[in-house]
C-alpha cells in the first residue's frame, strides 16, 4: 500500500481536478473513485470531488498496490463437445465464471483448460484460448483456440458476423407476436456502472427472437445474436419489457428461484480454421432450466 500526500499552496479549484493535476499516476477518474470510496481525506475528513481547496488543506490517499492476476491450472471437469488440435468447444455450466478475475481468481473455465490442454496466447495469461465469453451465470456453448492461428481465424469470423450463435431464454411476460427483432445499439448504462443499456451513440446490436412455448407469465424463447455486445440479450430484452427470467441485474426483484438467469448459449456454428468445415454444435438445456419449466403452467388461449 501506498499513502500519498498533498499540501495546498497556491492551487485552488476542485479537489478531484487539483489532486489529478498534481499526481500524474492516477486519472482524474481514478481520484474520483478515491474519494467516492472514502479512502481520500482533505484533513482528516472525506470531502466530495467538488470541494473547493484551501491553502493549508492536507490531502491524504492509500493506494493499494494492484494485485497482478496469474491464471493457474486447475483439475477441474469439462464438458468437450467438440475437440481437435485447433480447437474445443465446451460447455460451460451456469456458475462457472469464464476466466479470472479480481474476486475470481481460480475455478474458473480457464483454469480448467490450463489443464486439459495448451491454449492461444493472443490473450495473454489470463484469458488464454477465450474468443468469446458468456457470463457466469449463462450456461452453454463456448469455442476455445489452442493455438493463435485457430485464434485469430475464430476472431475474425465473429467480427464477420459468420458464426452461428442461438440461445434459449425464458423471459417474463406473454408475447402476442411469434418472432421479432431487436436493434437497438448498447453501451455502459448512464446510472449504473454495473449495467450496459441502450444508448444513442452505442455500438450497434441487433438480436433476432423466435417463440418456442409460451407459458402463464413467462415465455420460452430461442434467441439469434446477430452481434455479440456484452449482456446483449439480457439487455435487450429488459428494453422490450421483457427481461430474462432470474436475471438479478436487468430484471424484476421478485422473480423465479435459482442461480442467476434463465438463459443457455444452446447453438454454436462456426468454421474449422484449418480444413474450412463448416461445423455445428448442440448443447441440450441444462436440468436447472428443464426443471424450472416443469414446474411452469403452460399458456392457452382460452386463458385469456
Amino acid at each position: 500500500m501506498t499513502q500519498e500526500q498533498l499540501t495546498i499552496n497556491e492551487e485552488t479549484g476542485r479537489l478531484d481536478k487539483v489532486v489529478a493535476d498534481a499526481f500524474d499516476a492516477y486519472t482524474r477518474t481514478q481520484i474520483g473513485g478515491f474519494i467516492n470510496d472514502g479512502a481520500l481525506k482533505v484533513n482528516d475528513v472525506v470531502k466530495k470531488a467538488n470541494y473547493k481547496v484551501k491553502p493549508g488543506d492536507v490531502i491524504t490517499f492509500d493506494v493499494l498496490e494492484p494485485v497482478e492476476l496469474k491464471a493457474e491450472a486447475e483439475n477441474i471437469p469439462l464438458d468437450i463437445v467438440y475437440e481437435d488440435d485447433d480447437l474445443l468447444v465446451v460447455n460451460k455450466p451456469q456458475g462457472m465464471v469464464v476466466h479470472p478475475a479480481l474476486g475470481h481468481a481460480n475455478g474458473t473455465l480457464v483454469n480448467a483448460l490450463m489443464y486439459h490442454t495448451q491454449l492461444s496466447s493472443i490473450n495473454g495469461v489470463i484469458r488464454p484460448g477465450i474468443v468469446h465469453r458468456i457470463d457466469k451465470d449463462t450456461s452453454g456453448l463456448l469455442m476455445v483456440a489452442k493455438n493463435d492461428h485457430a485464434h485469430e481465424a475464430l476472431t475474425e469470423q465473429l467480427k464477420e458476423k459468420k458464426n452461428l450463435r442461438q440461445y434459449y431464454a425464458l423471459v417474463h411476460g406473454e408475447f402476442k407476436e411469434n418472432q421479432g427483432t431487436i436493434n437497438a445499439p448498447l453501451g455502459r448504462s448512464k446510472t449504473d456502472r454495473k449495467k450496459q443499456g441502450v444508448v444513442a451513440g452505442g455500438r450497434d446490436a441487433v438480436t433476432h427472437f423466435e417463440v418456442v412455448k409460451r407459458y402463464v407469465g413467462y415465455t420460452l424463447l430461442r434467441v439469434t445474436l446477430e452481434t455479440g455486445r456484452t449482456h446483449q440479450i439480457r439487455v435487450h430484452m429488459d428494453y422490450i419489457n421483457h427481461p430474462v427470467a432470474g436475471d438479478p441485474l436487468y430484471g424484476p426483484a421478485k422473480t423465479l428461484p435459482g442461480n442467476g438467469q434463465y438463459l443457455h448459449a444452446a447453438t454454436l456454428g462456426l468454421t474449422q480454421p484449418t480444413t474450412g468445415e463448416e461445423m455445428t454444435f448442440e448443447a441440450p438445456l441444462p436440468t436447472y432450466f428443464t426443471d424450472m419449466l416443469a414446474t411452469l403452467d403452460p399458456y392457452h388461449e382460452d386463458d385469456k
